[in-house]
């Protein structure tokens, strides 16, 4: 049984294991309300436009996740911005800035001969490197994705079914959309380390889908959420130690493995309950003596 506590003896082992916990909380919150309001592409979009500031304080020899951080942000200003004054969609807003931080981080990385290495961390995770400092940020990150979430449930419940009652009970849906951008900002830029900008959509995602067949409110799907994420980073993490895998890819493979697991055995109950009650309710057949009339005697 050695062999099954190995990797818990090992201090950058149980550091991953729980700065990926803490990412699960935050992304299982966060993740919530991304596929209750359609926001994947959101996600993905600032994970990319990440790019263009990791690549510009890594040349500078400043920290990358301080400029993914502020890059980030301008990313998700932009977008903001482009949808209260401009005449295009949101998703065509996020496309086309999408786009156009891809371009500008791929051209700055392409004068950048030593940026390899800094690239696939960024792109993929690096969450066996977590230090404390890291850890102390995640939590940080975790508590604020809570007390805000919890301060304007109510304003997101009201925004993401219908803006004009949210207006009537003055709710302020416009500030519950900066607020809940600002939060998938935060899940991206908090994520990063542990499973890269490329696969941090498959944490906010997965748990999220995972646990909504089971739920039947939005703070109950929140943790459970959360509860799939934790399981998703810890079978990551044992995957990646056991046989050689990239841990954040491990990781986001897991939490998908599991969204499909749960929905398919949550189909099976559905059909096999309909069937059931159909067993259940169906009226006994009438004997023939009964349920034709007789002659009269």
């Amino acid at each position: 049984m050695h062999w099954l506590m190995e990797p818990f003896s090992a201090d950058f082992f149980l550091r991953a294991l729980l700065g990926g916990a803490l990412v699960a909380i935050i992304c299982g919150v966060i993740g919530t309300w991304v596929v209750v309001r359609g926001m994947a592409f959101l996600g993905e979009a600032i994970g990319h436009g990440m790019l263009p500031g990791v690549a510009l304080a890594t040349i500078a020899g400043a920290p990358a996740v301080v400029g993914g951080a502020i890059s980030a942000i301008v990313m998700s200003a932009l977008i903001s911005a482009l949808q209260r004054r401009g005449r295009q969609s949101y998703d065509t807003s996020i496309g086309l800035l999408f786009v156009a931080m891809l371009s500008l981080g791929v051209i700055i990385v392409s004068h950048s001969r030593s940026f390899a290495t800094d690239a696939t961390a960024m792109l993929f995770g690096d969450i066996l490197a977590m230090s404390k400092g890291d850890l102390m940020g995640l939590l940080i990150a975790a508590i604020v994705t809570i007390v805000v979430a919890a301060a304007l449930h109510r304003s997101f419940v009201a925004a993401a079914f219908d803006t004009r009652i949210a207006k009537t009970l003055g709710l302020r849906p416009h500030i519950a959309q900066l607020a809940l951008v600002g939060l998938v900002t935060l899940a991206v830029v908090s994520s990063y380390q542990a499973v890269g900008s490329l696969l941090v959509v498959g944490l906010l995602l997965a748990p999220a889908v995972a646990a909504t067949p089971w739920t039947s409110s939005i703070p109950t799907r929140m943790t459970l959420a959360s509860a799939f994420g934790m399981l998703a980073v810890g079978l990551g993490l044992l995957c990646s130690w056991y046989a050689g895998t990239a841990a954040g890819a491990s990781i986001a493979a897991a939490a998908i493995t599991l969204a499909a697991l749960s929905n398919a055995v949550a189909g099976l109950i559905a059909r096999r309950r309909p069937a059931a009650n159909t067993t259940a309710e169906e009226p006994t057949p009438l004997p023939v003596s009964a349920s034709r009339p007789g002659k009269l005697s």
